[in-house]
């Protein structure tokens, strides 16, 4: 099983560089990509965040979205990549997710690219239509069309349930 652990506060500031190195696999696919700030850097406060590695290599970021966790981003060093570190750190995230009693996490991703959507799918993620979108979900989608991201290619929001009991009073007026 790779080293999946929750990050240590210090080690968020040298997830920027994870970040930024992973993301160049995206060239491969003609996508060039740069985040004008790491997410580590943005100001928002995390539900939750994992990394692999010590030094991380990897770290899935997690913030709250809707009352329930989002994955808001997932990165892997391309040298440590193909070893199951991804996989780890998305059923690291479930499973703190389904062990604090959430029902579901979110994530927005580009449908088409290999590591992104399909690997997901593969991950026991499905497509959330977007009448299923709730309001933050909805204007995190809006952002992205706004920053261009739908221009660099096709975008969806997924989801992966995990349990059918909702925790006590985090459920929204339409079931969600």
């Amino acid at each position: 099983m790779p080293d999946v652990r929750a990050a240590r506060p210090d080690e968020f500031a040298l997830l920027g560089a994870v970040e930024a190195e992973a993301g160049v696999r995206f060239a491969e696919f003609g996508m060039f990509l740069e985040a004008p700030v790491s997410v580590a850097d943005r100001g928002e406060v995390p539900l939750a965040v994992f990394v692999a590695g010590d030094p991380p290599v990897g770290f899935a970021w997690v913030l709250p979205v809707c009352g329930e966790p989002h994955l808001e981003e997932l990165a892997v060093i391309p040298s440590a990549g193909r070893r199951g570190l991804g996989r780890a750190l998305v059923e690291a995230v479930c499973t703190w997710a389904g062990d604090a009693g959430y029902r579901s996490v979110t994530l927005c991703t580009f449908r088409d690219v290999p590591w992104n959507a399909p690997f997901y799918r593969a991950a026991g993620f499905v497509e959330l239509a977007p009448d299923a979108w709730c309001p933050e979900l909805a204007a995190m989608r809006a952002t992205e069309r706004a920053n261009g991201l739908d221009e660099v290619g096709a975008r969806v929001v997924m989801v992966r349930h995990l349990r059918a009991a909702p925790r006590t009073g985090s459920m929204t007026s339409d079931g969600r």
